[in-house]
């Protein structure tokens, strides 16, 4: 079973494909691996803030409820 990436280890291994895609040295069939790799790991952190972003609307929305 795989451990799943950090957001940060995530996004520092998007940010590689990335400058590697955009140098245009890789071959074709090596530059449509890696953006599907990047692709899936786009949505991955995507998916990550996301969660994030639910967690900390909970947190405010208690604040504001105390707040009353």
């Amino acid at each position: 079973m795989t451990k799943k990436k950090s957001f940060e280890e995530s996004l520092k291994e998007l940010e590689t494909i990335v400058a590697k895609l955009e140098s245009g040295e890789m071959a074709l069939e090596q530059s449509l691996e890696q953006f599907e790799i990047g692709t899936k790991l786009y949505k991955d952190c995507k998916g990550q803030l996301s969660v994030a972003e639910k967690k900390i609307a909970l947190l405010n929305d208690s604040l504001k409820e105390e707040d009353l």
